[in-house]
């Protein structure tokens, strides 16, 4: 071993000897020629003299370093320790070294080594760490001491902190009374649908609205749900829709709901064929005499079918949650309904209160032995089941009992029931949505003849005693069947609605996924003569109606639906497993609503695309119809599907497409502050410089600003102002800033107007008329009938009374691009269309890049905060003796209160964007802008780019009047990232 490594060790040796006595000193003599007033040179002496001391010393340390330094243990020949007692002894120094041996001593007496004092009485070979946790280790001479002294312990730190209980374990946390107490809790703060399980297990889920809801699911099928739309079955859970239910006469109903619509807009509550139960209406609801002005969203209705001498009607408004806030107000003040009804008080005992009110009860005082089991067992206690079981939420989970949903008119005696959650509704978008539902259900039969003979508290044998309604639902079951050998869904008339009662699905589950197709057989049974009749006319009146209006019924289906184990125990006592139940139990027949969706219904292209079912449940049977539906082979669809499938129809999707309703504005903003807070998480270099490229507002879209814009540029017949203005953009960041200020001087001068969306069918259709509606492609011009030519005076009455509009469009591109979220719709120059009509492929011109002139303003922000936070220590360190003083490095001392000037407005800046407030959204880049984009993407339907959006009324009608006719309609889009132009063709379909 080399001599270094040796030389090392003894030093770590000599180190933690040191280290253990440190408090013992040695006894030790003092040399004849040293002072013995406490010496400050001890030596360890075998002779007398202080020249033999020292020698003796010497030659001891030569030879202890020689060995490797002191070595702990017995020395050989005694060396290293002295033979003699020493001579002199100094009783200060003597006192302190015994005291200090006795504090060590006494310390190491007192000190517990464990949770109890026992082990000290053990070696430490025996000592054992588990032993603190079961005392059964510890020999049985300790075991009593051990377990008094453990008691004592914990009733001491129980004073100090209550202790932990140990949480269940995973399969104690999955029993089914465990798992729905957890579902039940989770369901106080946003509401699930019945299939939230289904759904958290295969979707992405978000909170909005409320709800728990399922977006995207986790698998990639957006071409596969685009193609089920297509050809086969889209399914997708629509019960979060809430549902308002309006009750009275049918004159006083009208007449309240009169005051929300407008014939302008279309056909009203009042429609002849919704008027009597036969289809499904939807109308854009306004506040109450406000029309075309405040709008508040769209919603759709259901009128139930009149009955036989009576003129109460019921009516079912449908209506997205967002937009419920602000109709369900509007309702109770056009109907005069103020007078809140409130609930019954129905005692429900809950788990939690059996378990308070056991715990009020007196306890007998706990023994020892379960005083030491406190917060170790995990099974729960008998008392714990002595409660009554806990039960499913069904319905809305986060309403509290005490709150009215129930509201009535002591005036005219209308009523108004909120029955939100109430029920279920299910959506299947697709050609084969009328298999699918042939296939999963099964009319309901006849009860036999000992069911109707004797009383039940089942309302399915009370109604089989009735021939007439028992003739009403064979009528009804004939309907259904003639469903069976309809080739497409979409052939039927549009909202036609059809009542039922069919057999619980989940008798007639088969083993395997199958996917649904059109019987051809069936198909051949059917009667032609019937078939047509039902394409033509519809469903007749009396087969609309359904015993799902009633709320007797409904409670009745839910309160008394079988179980899924119960229906598994007889499904397994058949004699041929995977048969039918017969006969089908009582409790297996529910009411239901199949209601017609209409599909494209504007437009000359792809008519009746999208269409299919909605089917309507009484709540608490949403699995039971969700897996059957399912097992035939039915793509399911979450949030962003019912956004394609808007965007496919060339329909507006609420919230997104409203932004003249309140809802619309929210959304808008909250959309704002997520795609805001997305760009800020990016660093500075990686983001998108929307200033370069001319875009003022990439997360939002300034309605407001554009209509007023467009308005005073029409006014003024500002063609000349427009090209100044364009001049004036290109200048520098001073005389931009004063064209802004002026600008927003001048459209204050106007009294604010809100805007609004063109909805107005006879206006719309006369614009649609003026842009040339064609195909996606604008190859082939449709006929609309004869539409007045459009000149000055036409746009001038035109304007007159919708001016301050903006109107839905569908942007399609002419050559390749995908249109995005926020991309800017422009006017083409003359430059443009020539280029156009040169070359019909052409990709478009592409817009000059633009200066950042704020990006001095950030960098000088950061320098001066920089500075001012080095001037603050520096003051810190002066003691504010040079802070009246300007900076050396500020070459005017002037300069100082501008910097702080300039750096309090520029505090909001963020690289890339622009500041509040925006400068002239209209003629800001180098082509004027007319609208934005609210939804684009590839179009599967269509093969290319296809945006919807909305555009200036005053913008459009001046951009076609001032276009060729062979170009009319023409305009141009480019992405809020891009500097390309892309050319599209405006089509405005009705």
């Amino acid at each position: 071993m080399p001599s270094c490594f040796l030389q090392k060790m003894s030093a770590a040796k000599v180190k933690m000897r040191q280290k253990k006595m440190r408090n013992q000193p040695a006894s030790v003599q003092y040399s004849t020629s040293s002072p013995l007033n406490g010496g400050d040179k001890p030596t360890t002496s075998k002779g007398g003299d202080g020249q033999s001391d020292a020698r003796t010393s010497s030659e001891r340390s030569k030879s202890s370093h020689h060995k490797g330094g002191w070595v702990r243990g017995h020395h050989k020949d005694g060396g290293g320790y002295a033979k003699e007692m020493p001579k002199y002894i100094t009783a200060g120094a003597f006192a302190r070294a015994r005291a200090a041996e006795v504090s060590a001593m006494l310390k190491a007496v007192t000190k517990t080594t464990g949770s109890c004092h026992v082990f000290g009485a053990l070696p430490k070979h025996m000592r054992r760490r588990a032993m603190s946790h079961n005392t059964k280790r510890l020999p049985h001479r300790l075991r009593e001491v051990a377990n008094r002294m453990r008691e004592k312990s914990l009733q001491a730190g129980s004073k100090k902190k209550k202790e932990q209980a140990k949480s269940k374990s995973r399969k104690a946390r999955r029993r089914h009374g465990n798992l729905l107490l957890a579902f039940n809790r989770r369901q106080r703060k946003n509401v699930w649908l019945e299939t939230h399980i289904w759904h958290a297990k295969r979707f992405h889920m978000v909170k909005k609205w409320g709800y728990c809801l399922g977006e995207r699911p986790t698998y990639k099928c957006y071409r596969p749900c685009y193609r089920a739309m297509s050809s086969h079955c889209l399914l997708q859970d629509l019960s979060y829709y809430c549902c308002i239910e309006l009750q009275g006469e049918e004159h006083k109903l009208l007449a309240s709901l009169s005051q929300l619509t407008s014939k302008e807009a279309g056909p009203t509550f009042a429609a002849a064929l919704c008027l009597s139960g036969r289809r499904q209406g939807s109308v854009v609801v306004y506040r109450a005499g406000q029309y075309p002005s405040q709008p508040l969203g769209p919603v759709t209705f259901l009128w139930r079918p009149r009955t036989q001498d009576s003129t109460h009607r019921q009516l079912w408004i449908w209506a997205h949650p967002t937009l419920k806030q602000d109709l369900l107000p509007e309702l109770q003040t056009v109907c005069q309904c103020c007078e809140a009804v409130l609930p019954p008080v129905v005692p429900v005992v809950t788990p939690a209160e059996v378990a308070s009110t056991v715990e009020s009860e007196p306890k007998p005082e706990k023994t020892p032995e379960a005083k030491k089991m406190t917060g170790t067992k995990r099974k729960r206690n008998h008392k714990d089941d002595s409660g009554p079981p806990a039960k499913k939420i069904l319905g809305d989970g986060t309403r509290s009992p005490n709150t009215p949903v129930t509201w009535k008119s002591s005036s005219n005696g209308i009523v108004i029931n909120d029955l939100t959650m109430e029920m279920v509704r299910y959506r299947l978008i697709g050609p084969q949505s009328h298999s699918v539902l042939a296939e999963t259900l099964e009319a309901a039969t006849d009860c036999d003849e000992m069911n109707k003979s004797q009383p039940s508290s089942l309302w399915w044998p009370e109604h089989c005693k009735d021939e007439s309604k028992m003739n009403l639902h064979q009528q009804q079951a004939d309907v259904f069947h003639i469903l069976k050998g309809i080739y497409s869904t979409g052939e039927l008339p549009s909202g036609t609605v059809l009542g039922l009662t069919v057999d619980d699905p989940r008798l007639t589950l088969p083993t395997k996924k199958v996917k649904a197709l059109p019987c051809v057989k069936q198909a051949q049974e059917v009667d032609e003569e019937k078939s047509r009749e039902l394409m033509l006319r519809g469903v007749p009146e009396h087969c609309c109606q359904s015993f799902l209006w009633e709320q007797s019924v409904r409670d009745n289906v839910t309160d008394n639906k079988i179980s899924e184990q119960e229906l598994n125990r007889m499904k397994s006592e058949v004699l041929v497993p995977g048969s039918r139940l017969s006969p089908t139990p009582l409790q297996g027949r529910v009411p239901i609503l199949l209601v017609h969706q209409p599909g494209k219904q504007v437009g000359h292209e792809m008519s009746s695309w999208g269409a299919g079912w909605d089917v309507l449940l009484p709540k608490g049977w949403g699995m039971a119809f969700w897996v059957p539906l399912v097992y035939r082979g039915v793509r399911i669809g979450g949030l962003n599907m019912s956004l394609k499938h808007s965007q496919n129809k060339g329909a507006p999707h609420f919230p997104h497409d409203y932004p003249d309703c309140p809802a619309g504005v929210r959304f808008q903003e909250e959309q704002e502050v997520e795609l805001l807070d997305k760009f800020k998480r990016r660093p500075p270099a990686k983001r998108t410089n929307y200033i370069k490229h001319g875009c003022l507002a990439p997360f939002c879209c300034p309605w407001q600003q554009l209509a007023e814009e467009w308005e005073l540029i029409v006014r003024e017949g500002g063609e000349e102002r427009k090209e100044d203005s364009r001049t004036q953009s290109t200048t520098e960041a001073d005389t931009e800033m004063e064209e802004m200020t002026s600008c927003q001087d001048v459209t204050m001068i106007k009294p604010p107007s809100r805007f609004t969306v063109l909805r107005n069918r006879k206006s719309v259709r006369l614009l649609s008329g003026w842009c040339r509606p064609s195909t996606s492609k604008g190859q082939r011009p449709c006929r609309v009938g004869e539409v007045p030519p459009l000149d000055r005076s036409a746009m001038r009455s035109f304007l007159t009374a919708h001016g301050m509009s903006v109107v839905w469009v569908r942007l399609t591109l002419l050559s390749k691009g995908k249109p995005e979220l926020h991309a800017i719709v422009c006017v083409p120059t003359a430059e443009d269309l020539k280029l156009l009509k040169k070359e019909r492929g052409s990709s478009g011109p592409q817009e000059p890049p633009h200066r950042d002139h704020f990006k001095s303003r950030i960098k000088s922000r950061k320098k001066s905060s920089k500075k001012s936070a080095a001037t603050s220590q520096s003051s810190d360190k002066t003691e504010g003796k040079a802070s009246d003083l300007p900076s050396a490095s500020d070459p005017n001392p002037t300069t100082s209160e501008d910097a702080i000037s300039s750096s309090s407005p520029s505090s909001d800046l963020v690289f890339g964007l622009w500041p509040d407030p925006l400068p002239s959204v209209s003629s800001h880049c180098s082509r004027v802008a007319l609208g934005w984009v609210t939804q684009g993407d590839f179009s599967l339907s269509a093969g290319c780019g296809e945006a919807l959006g909305l555009v200036s009324v005053s913008g459009l009608l001046n951009t076609l009047l001032n276009q060729p006719v062979e170009h009319r309609g023409m305009v141009l889009l480019r992405n809020p990232s891009s500097l390309q132009y892309r050319f599209a063709k405006i089509n405005i379909e009705v």
